[in-house]
């Protein structure tokens, strides 16, 4: 092993070294300072005599003095089983006060392609007990389904409510013989304040026991968090397709991550693109988000809810705008819900999934589950429509049925989507509430629900529901 002292420039997280031997792309990096130190990096361009490195720890007390090894290997992130309840930083050291890990494998964190021939296609329910996701926006198991929020919005809430709360209800059903559920959480960039909510709510919830956590803080260099979802993907694939776990990734925030690269690819003083973000952007969150899926052949599954602040909540801006080029859909966390006092704030208007039509229906969550989620997001729409009518016109001109969807879009709201951050309702609860509300509409509105389907769930007047009559 080659050591070197020929450090000739440093800008920002990046050392520049000069070598004469041909240095790998990715290739982890020592570098020893005068004062003892050692400090990890990875080789981040390499061409012939010079090689770019970016330093996890940050480049402060590195000087030209300092010492560079090239360990002739790529990171790599050591998994075991024993993962699950243990909290790891950003670059995957136990900070935990936990035993040391001994693990079963090392894997590249750069993990492998899923081959599209040998992926299978996700249409199982994932239950993660709130309303306005599992009766509007389903998630299934494989799919890739972002938060998009703003800044000073509970999207936070929102995520540990889905990480203590999501289940696989089918696995359930089948006891022992189902795979085992897990929830890999990484937080990048996030404030000391968060990290410490974070934690207290899973040990408070006991979410911990069946969780892996990677925090990466707010005051750690930014070129760690490029490293911490990776991390994480590559913990959550062993757990799913070695372990054979259903796993769900969340990560947050990942505009904090597109920051991180933002910020080497001005130390690199690369060609900037579209407001300031590296041109290569698309590419390196398609490497994130494309390691969700199923394997045929494997019982595991790895599921993703990345989780985005909008930049002045622009949908247009490039973070939101490239992921949801690469992702299946998305959810929205609404500012003027929120100003409510509704939790969890999500519109599910603009919000979307695009696999949800494969994952429910009868056999898999229940047979009206489509007709209902159609009903009432059409019923939703026309309410919010008349809102803007009523603020001309007022409320005193519009006709009974007016009124009527007026109301539906009221209860809606507080009945339906504010359910609170506490509350795990199961799907079944979720439908029947929908049709408690859609109950309060004429029969003859429910033009988007199988007549089977209104005689038996319709809830007439005296709160009861109709059962179907036979001929």
């Amino acid at each position: 092993m080659k050591e070197y002292e020929t450090i000739n420039e440093i800008s920002g997280p990046l050392v520049y070294a000069e070598v004469d031997e041909p240095i790998g792309y990715d290739e982890i990096v020592e570098i020893e300072t005068d004062d003892g130190r050692t400090l990890r990096g990875q080789v981040l361009e390499s061409s012939d005599g010079l090689v770019a490195i970016q330093v996890f720890e940050g480049t402060s007390g590195i000087d030209r003095n300092a010492s560079v090894r090239f360990l002739g290997e790529t990171l790599k992130m050591p998994v075991t089983e024993d993962l699950l309840g243990r909290v790891m930083d950003g670059t995957g050291q136990p900070i935990d006060g936990g035993p040391e890990i001994v693990p079963e494998s090392r894997e590249d964190i750069i993990g492998a392609a899923i081959n599209p021939y040998s992926r299978e296609y996700p249409e199982e329910f994932i239950q993660t007990g709130v309303s306005a996701i599992d009766g509007m926006n389903t998630l299934v198991r494989g799919q890739k389904l972002p938060i998009f929020s703003a800044s000073g919005l509970p999207h936070n809430d929102l995520a540990l409510q889905i990480a203590r709360q999501a289940s696989v209800p089918e696995e359930e059903e089948e006891g022992e013989e189902g795979s085992e559920f897990a929830v890999i959480f990484g937080a990048m960039g996030i404030t000391q304040e968060e990290a410490n909510e974070f934690m207290d709510d899973f040990e408070r919830t006991g979410a911990l026991e069946r969780s892996v956590v990677f925090a990466n803080l707010a005051d750690d260099p930014a070129v760690e968090r490029t490293v911490t979802p990776r991390l994480a993907l590559t913990t959550a694939e062993y757990l799913a397709f070695e372990k054979d776990y259903h796993v769900l990734v969340i990560l947050t925030d990942m505009t904090n991550y597109c920051e991180a690269l933002r910020e080497i690819g001005a130390a690199r003083e690369e060609v900037p693109g579209r407001r300031g973000y590296p041109g290569y952007m698309y590419t390196d969150l398609a490497t994130l988000y494309e390691r969700a899926g199923r394997i045929q052949g494997r019982e595991g599954s790895v599921t993703q809810i990345p989780i985005l602040t909008m930049p002045g909540d622009d949908d247009t801006h490039p973070i939101p705008d490239l992921t949801g080029y690469i992702t299946e859909g998305q959810i929205y966390v609404d500012r003027d819900l929120n100003s409510q006092g509704v939790q969890p704030p999500v519109n599910v208007l603009p919000s979307l999934s695009r696999l949800m039509d494969d994952g429910i229906g009868e056999g898999l969550t229940r047979e009206d589950h489509g007709d209902v989620a159609n009903q009432m997001y059409a019923a939703y729409a026309e309410g919010e429509n008349l809102r803007d009518l009523v603020n001309i016109v007022g409320r005193e001109a519009l006709s009974d049925r007016d009124n009527k969807y007026l109301d539906f879009a009221d209860d809606f709201e507080t009945d339906f989507i504010d359910q609170g951050f506490d509350t795990n309702r199961e799907l079944e609860d979720t439908l029947d509430l929908g049709w408690e509300l859609l109950s309060k509409l004429p029969k003859e509105e429910l033009n988007r629900i199988d007549e089977e389907f209104i005689e038996t769930y319709y809830v007439d007047d005296e709160g009861e529901e109709v059962e179907a009559t036979a001929d």
